[in-house]
């Protein structure tokens, strides 16, 4: 009995490792090829084709440079104010954000950098359990590790989700504001920022006034917001 159950335990280890194995190669090629599709991608398009088979995600990728900085001041001041100071996990963050939740006996926060939202967006899915955090934390620092600051945030401002099958800064910009990715100002930048958390929600509820608060103090912080 105790010899099964070894060999099922190292069964289990290899495939483990086999799947760091194949995110690592990813990660590898990323820094030099845009990821085409992600994890959350493909499962948000499942979901729409359910209600209609002919549905697309819209997206589209730009480069860094073509994406206005009014945004990436916005996303930074937003979801990563220490983005350029920290190796992919801001621990002072994850304290504030569990006492938070201990206080209201709930998940009111995340504490997630932008890398650990990449990671998770790229490879996992949208549900909550102890090992996916566990390997959000793995491919978080497998990111930060192989990929340089602008990378990771040029690639996540891509394939952040910004609505109801929309993902990237592009699709955002001209499904929200009709324009490119490059023009978007300050005010339209704000907002888009603080969508992010619950995106599907706030396309549906654009005059929502959690997000026009959350937008106004965005704007505010965005001078001070240091970006790639």
């Amino acid at each position: 009995m105790a010899g099964w159950i070894g060999r099922g335990l190292l069964f289990i280890l290899a495939l483990l490792l086999l799947w760091n194995l194949w995110i690592l190669a990813h990660v590898l090629v990323w820094k030099w090829v845009n990821p085409s599709a992600t994890s959350f991608m493909r499962e948000q398009l499942s979901q729409i084709q359910k209600e209609n088979p002919e549905a697309e995600l819209h997206h589209q990728w730009v480069s860094y440079a073509q994406i206005s900085p009014h945004l990436k001041r916005a996303l930074v001041a937003s979801e990563d104010a220490k983005f350029l100071d920290h190796e992919g996990f801001d621990w002072e963050g994850i304290q504030i954000a569990w006492e938070k939740n201990i206080k209201k006996g709930r998940i009111v926060a995340g504490g997630s950098t932008i890398s650990q939202q990449l990671a998770k967006n790229l490879f996992l899915s949208s549900g909550r359990n102890p090992l996916r955090k566990a390997e959000e934390a793995i491919i978080t620092v497998m990111l930060e590790v192989i990929l340089d600051k602008q990378r990771i945030f040029e690639i996540y401002l891509n394939v952040i989700e910004w609505g109801n099958g929309v993902f990237g800064a592009e699709a955002a910009a001209r499904h929200y504001y009709k324009t490119s990715a490059a023009r978007l100002g300050a005010s339209q930048s704000a907002r888009l920022a603080s969508m992010v958390t619950n995106p599907r929600y706030f396309d549906k509820n654009r005059s929502d006034r959690k997000l026009l608060r959350k937008s106004s103090i965005v704007l505010r912080r965005m001078p001070y917001a240091d970006i790639p």
